[in-house]
C-alpha cells in the first residue's frame, strides 16, 4: 500500500515490480477526489537462480524476500501509510454493531460503486399462532416459514464531487415499513407506494472543506437506535425495543461535515420522524454528532425535535434523544481462541407535549413518554471466524406512541385498532434478550442462528390463536369484529356486542404477554 499526497486526478499507469519476483501486466487507474482506487496485478515467483560457485563454497539459490534459509536474515516488513485524511479511514471499524464488516469492496469503477443484499431466514414463535402472523417487531413478520426479508441493489455515484446514492428495497421490508408511517394519510398522492421499493435515494455535492463536506437530498437511513436498517451490519438479527421503536429512516436534507477524520457533524432538515411527508405544519430537525478518537472507541450522539409527528393533532410536539458508546476491549484477531471481544451500550430518552398531553404528568394531560436502553456484548472467535452476541434492553412508553401496532386485521398506523388503542396515558413496559451466533467464512456473507425472548406487560404479542379474523381480513381494521369475521362497525364494544349478537358474539385476537422466537438464515453483501 503506498500514499501519494496531493495527487491531481485523473489516468495513472502502474506497473509493479519486486525482487524474487516477475511482473506480468501493468494497469491504468483513475483516480478521483475523494474516491478510493485499486490496481490489482499478479506477480510470479521467479525461480531460483543459481550463484556461481566459489571455490570451497556451496551454492545457494536466490531466494524470494521473506524466505529464509541458513542463515539468511528476513526483509523486515514495511508497515502501510495510515490515511489520515478520508474521514475514519485511520482505524478498522468494521467491529461496531451497526456498521458493514465488509474490509473490501467487490467491485469498483471511477464512476459507480455498486452494493447488493440479500437477507433469507427461517423463524419459528414458540406461541405457533396459526395465521404464522407476529407482531410488534421490525424483522420478525412470519412463523414457521422461510421467508425473504430483503432483496436490495444499488450503489454510490460519484463524479467530479458529485454525489448519488440508490439502493431498492424489495421482500417483506417493502410492506412492513411503509405500514408503520402514517404520515402517508396527509393528503393524496398514495406515498407509501411512491417509496416503497426503495429504502435509500438521494443526490448531492462533496465540498473539499476540512476533511468532507457533504450536502444531500432525499431519503436517507436513520441512525437513531444504534442498530442499522440493513441486518447483514448488526450483531444481532432482532433489535431490542429501543432500535425497533425508533425511525429507520428520514426524508429530506442531511449536511455532513467533517471538522477532523475523527468526528462527524450531522445537521437533518426533514418531513419528520420516519415519514415520508410532513404530519402537521412543523418539520422535524435534528441531527447526529460523531466520534471516533481511537480505533477501540465509539460514541454516537443524536437528538430530534420540532416535528409535530401525530396525525391529525398539530399542536403536539416530539422530542428526543439517542445516545450510544461502543467499546473493544480485547482484540487479538490472529489467535485461534478468543479473537476480539466487544460491548455497545444505549440510553434513549424522549416525550411530546402539547394537545393533552405531557412529558411528566400533571394538569397538563397525562405523561406522553419514552424511556429506554439496550446493552450488548460480542465475543469473535477463531481469527473472527465465528462470534456469539449476548444482549437485551427494556423500553418504557407512557402513551404508546412510538410502539409499533400490531397488524390486527391489518391495521396500520394510519388505520389504527380498537383491540392494541395507542390512546394518552395508555402504558407499555416491555423488555428483551437475545443470543445470536454468527459464522462468517467470507467478508461478504453471514449465517446465523438467534433465540430470543420478548414480554410485555400488556397482552402485545401473537398467541396460539393468531392475529387475523376468521375468514381473514375484512377491510375495516379500525373497528371491532364479529365471531363471524364481518366489521361490526364500531370500536366500541358495547355497541359492537349489539350489532353481531350479544355478548360472546365479538372475536379478539390471541395477543400474549410473552414471546420466544429461534431463527435461522444468511446474510449477503457485496
Amino acid at each position: 500500500m503506498f500514499l501519494v499526497k496531493d495527487l491531481p486526478p485523473g489516468s495513472y499507469q502502474v506497473t509493479a515490480t519486486k525482487d524474487g519476483f516477475t511482473s506480468l501486466s501493468s494497469v491504468t487507474v483513475e483516480v478521483a477526489q475523494n474516491r478510493t482506487s485499486n490496481a490489482n496485478m499478479q506477480l510470479a515467483q521467479a525461480k531460483p537462480v543459481q550463484i556461481a560457485q566459489l571455490p570451497g563454497v556451496p551454492a545457494q539459490p536466490v531466494l524470494p524476500p521473506g524466505a529464509t534459509t541458513g542463515a539468511v536474515t528476513p526483509t523486515p516488513a514495511v508497515s502501510a501509510p495510515v490515511d489520515n485524511q478520508t474521514p475514519f479511514a485511520f482505524g478498522d471499524f468494521t467491529w461496531l454493531n451497526g456498521n458493514p464488516r465488509n474490509k473490501d469492496v467487490a467491485f469498483d469503477t471511477p464512476f459507480f460503486t455498486p452494493e447488493v443484499r440479500f437477507d433469507t431466514h427461517y423463524m419459528t414463535s414458540f406461541n405457533q399462532p396459526v395465521d404464522h402472523t407476529l407482531g410488534g417487531s421490525t424483522e420478525s413478520f412470519r412463523s414457521g416459514e422461510i421467508q425473504v426479508e430483503q432483496i436490495s441493489v444499488g450503489g454510490d455515484f460519484h463524479w467530479n464531487n458529485v454525489r448519488g446514492r440508490i439502493l431498492t428495497m424489495f421482500g417483506l421490508f417493502a410492506t412492513t415499513t411503509p405500514r408503520n408511517d402514517a404520515s402517508a394519510g396527509v393528503g393524496q398522492w398514495d406515498l407509501r407506494n411512491a417509496y416503497r421499493y426503495v429504502s435509500e435515494a438521494y443526490g448531492g455535492y462533496h465540498f473539499n472543506v476540512n476533511h468532507g463536506l457533504n450536502v444531500d437530498a432525499g431519503i436517507f437511513v436513520s441512525y437513531i437506535g444504534l442498530f442499522s436498517y440493513y441486518n447483514f451490519d448488526n450483531w444481532t438479527y432482532q433489535p431490542s425495543y429501543v432500535s425497533s421503536n425508533t425511525p429507520w429512516f428520514f426524508n429530506g436534507l442531511r449536511i455532513q461535515w467533517f471538522p477532523t477524520n475523527k468526528l462527524k457533524i450531522e445537521p437533518w432538515i426533514i418531513n419528520g420522524w420516519q415519514s415520508y411527508a410532513k404530519f402537521n405544519g412543523h418539520h422535524g430537525l435534528g441531527g447526529q454528532i460523531l466520534y471516533r478518537p481511537k480505533e477501540w472507541l465509539s460514541m454516537v450522539f443524536n437528538n430530534y425535535g420540532n416535528g409535530t409527528d401525530d396525525l391529525g393533532i398539530p399542536g403536539r410536539s416530539r422530542i428526543h434523544t439517542d445516545d450510544s458508546i461502543q467499546v473493544r476491549y480485547f482484540n487479538k484477531p490472529e489467535n485461534l481462541g478468543l479473537s476480539k471481544m466487544a460491548f455497545s451500550l444505549t440510553g434513549d430518552a424522549g416525550c411530546e407535549y402539547g394537545a393533552g398531553v405531557t412529558c411528566h404528568g400533571g394538569k397538563g394531560g397525562p405523561k406522553q413518554s419514552f424511556l429506554g436502553w439496550m446493552l450488548y456484548n460480542r465475543m469473535w472467535f477463531h481469527k473472527d471466524l465465528l462470534a456469539l452476541t449476548l444482549g437485551g434492553g427494556q423500553m418504557n412508553n407512557s402513551g404508546r406512541y412510538l410502539t409499533l401496532l400490531p397488524p390486527i386485521n391489518g391495521a396500520d398506523a394510519i388505520s389504527g385498532s380498537p383491540y392494541f388503542t395507542l390512546n394518552p396515558g395508555d402504558k407499555a413496559h416491555m423488555w428483551d434478550a437475545t443470543v445470536n451466533l454468527q459464522y462468517m467464512p467470507k467478508q461478504y456473507i453471514t449465517w446465523w442462528f438467534e433465540v430470543g425472548y420478548r414480554h410485555s406487560d400488556v397482552p402485545y404479542l401473537s398467541g396460539r390463536g393468531g392475529i387475523t379474523p376468521p375468514g381473514g381480513n375484512n377491510g375495516a381494521p379500525g373497528q371491532l369484529v364479529c365471531n363471524s369475521g364481518a366489521s361490526a362497525g364500531t370500536a366500541d364494544l358495547t355497541a359492537a356486542y349489539a350489532a353481531c349478537g350479544g355478548p360472546g358474539s365479538v372475536w379478539f385476537p390471541d395477543l400474549r404477554r410473552s414471546q420466544a422466537v429461534a431463527s435461522i438464515g444468511v446474510l449477503v453483501k457485496f
